[in-house]
């Protein structure tokens, strides 16, 4: 007996010097990073077996000095989903539903549409689109987001994987009809209270205290962004704010084999690919078959966090920043992704400079000055605009008009759907380069407005 009690210590001793070890690597590269990143603030959390690490780095709003701690409140996005995801699983082990029902069989307003199950709604392959889960919707309930959303059907057939927040918005809606309870009162009472996340919210409308400042990207740095207390519809995609102590309750959770809020072969389940369609999403977790890791990650104006799981090591890691990245300057993936590597033992390769997107924004900045000179020049060189005659004078005059108009469609609408969603929702998450493609669009009208106006107006040469 003696023995083998030496042996778990020693056991015990070296699990919790290799996570000392990690953590003092991850405050090393935060030491260095977190100027660079141009994050205000930071906290993590490492779990294993031996145990928990928590730490923090910077502020909880630029230009004040309250410290960002372990327990400070963050907003953790979309990691929400493997929250819905787990109150799935709860009600399923509990007879109310299973993953194959159809989801007309809990909400009505989806009996006149294609059959739609449960499963292809959690790993995302129901055939709703991420365009359609990233649409406005104000001042509507969860109900209302819902039935609109059966009204206007999935935007391609069910089967083909496509992120996309009405997948979980429609999964809020079930759990509200199957429990009689609202979604943010069941995720509170069947998970957070046993959990002991006595510090984590489900954000429906009502302010939160001890929520850090989100901070946007705004040209060359960041910006306060104004706080943001969800709604019935966000909450089953991205609703939670939490902070890293008691994140760290919930990784350890979903790591302890062990049967609690629902059994250890449910939590197996989750971090299995849902389907043959999605190998690579789970039931509210993205994984990554090759590392062995299930993860998900979490984007709302002005935060951004990750969460990994390793269940073969018994380990995992939560990192939440108060700052939203964006294409360009504001990148926050190299600060996330070098904490979680560093507190995983993993090698991480810095993107470094990265001039793709860089040079991408960039464009957009130096494209309305362009315009703008050439609004100069063309005053300048007047008399060679009104010299213009015939059908080559006629296409030179007018043709800048119509790319002029080109160009409007390309930024306005082009550009937001390469991110997913529509002009409205990019303004959230990067007002700067809306403000660039705005500026861009009425530059080149103007140019080609002026050019027409000078030719037409004035002495012909």
């Amino acid at each position: 007996m003696r023995l083998i009690l030496t042996s778990l210590m020693a056991v015990f001793t070296l699990a919790t010097s290799a996570m000392a070890q990690a953590a003092d690597n991850v405050d090393a590269f935060l030491d260095q990073q977190m100027a660079r990143s141009n994050a205000p603030g930071l906290a993590y959390a490492l779990v294993d077996e031996g145990g928990v690490i928590t730490g923090a780095s910077g502020v909880l709003r630029r230009g004040e000095d309250a410290s960002v701690t372990p327990q400070a409140l963050f907003q953790v996005g979309s990691i929400t989903k493997s929250f819905t995801a787990l109150a799935i699983m709860q009600l399923k082990e509990g007879g109310a539903l299973t993953l194959e029902d159809e989801v007309a069989l809990h909400l009505p307003d989806f009996e006149t549409q294609t059959p739609i199950t449960l499963r292809q709604l959690l790993g995302h392959t129901s055939g709703y689109s991420t365009v359609q889960g990233n649409a406005a919707h104000h001042d509507q309930s969860l109900a209302e987001r819902v039935s609109q959303l059966a009204a206007d059907g999935p935007a391609q057939a069910a089967g083909a994987w496509a992120y996309s927040n009405a997948n979980y918005q429609i999964l809020g809606a079930v759990i509200e009809a199957v429990s009689g309870e609202a979604y943010a009162e069941y995720v509170s009472a069947h998970i957070l209270s046993p959990l002991e996340m006595t510090n984590t919210h489900v954000l429906t409308g009502e302010p939160v205290g001890g929520l850090a400042t989100g901070h946007q990207p705004w040209f060359f740095g960041r910006r306060p962004v104004e706080a943001s207390w969800g709604s019935s519809v966000t909450a089953p995609s991205g609703g939670i704010v939490s902070s890293a102590v008691d994140m760290a309750h919930y990784l350890q959770m979903m790591l302890n084999g062990r049967d609690d809020v629902i059994s250890s072969a449910g939590k197996a389940m989750m971090l299995r690919p849902a389907s043959d369609a999605s190998p690579y999403y789970g039931l509210g977790w993205a994984l990554d078959p090759e590392g062995g890791y299930a993860l998900h990650s979490g984007l709302t104006p002005g935060f951004e966090a990750i969460a990994v799981l390793e269940p073969a090591q018994q380990r995992g890691v939560v990192v939440l920043v108060n700052a939203s990245g964006g294409m360009g300057f504001g990148e926050v993936y190299p600060l996330l992704y070098g904490v979680t590597n560093r507190a995983l033992g993993e090698p991480y390769a810095d993107a470094g400079a990265n001039w793709g997107p860089k040079s991408l924004y960039l464009l957009f900045a130096l494209m309305p000055l362009v315009y703008l000179a050439a609004s100069i020049v063309a005053f300048v060189l007047r008399d060679g605009l009104r010299a213009k005659s015939g059908l080559g004078g006629m296409i030179s005059l007018w043709f800048p008009l119509v790319m002029a108009g080109v160009l409007a469609v390309v930024l306005l609408r082009g550009v937001p759907n390469l991110f997913g969603t529509t002009l409205t929702g990019l303004a959230l998450y990067q007002p700067d380069l809306v403000f660039l493609l705005y500026a861009s669009v009425i530059a080149s009208a103007i140019w080609a407005g002026l050019r027409l106006a000078i030719a037409h107006t004035g002495p012909r040469a």
